[in-house]
């Protein structure tokens, strides 16, 4: 079966502790099977530049995101439960677990939104509580 890809534009909304991040970013699209993973390059920040490429796997009632490069890491979201996930850089590695409290996935074709929030514990260690929304919207050939 042949995989849909199409060029979009991705808004990524984070609240955590009252600070509200946004990004706006091109991604690429693919859809395959019962999924669409939305695929980018993060901006680049640290001292090493280094380029991390991030996917995002959404389904109807779950979401992964996992990112290659710089950093490395797995978080994997599905309401009312805790499920593991790692992170590593250059710098530091440790496990994590994310408790998702409820996750909205709208998806319309190759475009769509989902919006979800969790806590995130560190070595089983409580480490704050994230509010994240994704709005994905098909580039328009011009």
């Amino acid at each position: 079966m042949m995989s849909d890809r199409k060029q979009a534009t991705i808004r990524l909304q984070s609240l955590h502790e009252g600070e509200n991040t946004e990004q706006q970013l091109p991604a690429e699209v693919i859809a395959k099977g019962n999924a669409i993973y939305v695929r980018y390059e993060e901006p680049k920040m640290g001292p090493y530049q280094g380029e991390t490429r991030t996917t995002l796997k959404l389904t109807q009632d779950d979401l992964k995101i996992i990112r290659h490069g710089e950093v490395q890491s797995e978080q994997a979201f599905k309401q009312g439960q805790r499920l593991p996930g790692y992170y590593r850089s250059p710098f530091t590695s440790f496990n994590l677990s994310t408790h998702t409290q409820c996750l909205n996935i709208e998806l319309n074709d190759m475009s769509g939104s989902a919006s979800w929030a969790y806590d995130l514990y560190v070595f089983d260690e409580f480490s704050g509580h994230f509010s994240i929304s994704l709005t994905i919207q098909e580039a328009h050939e011009s």
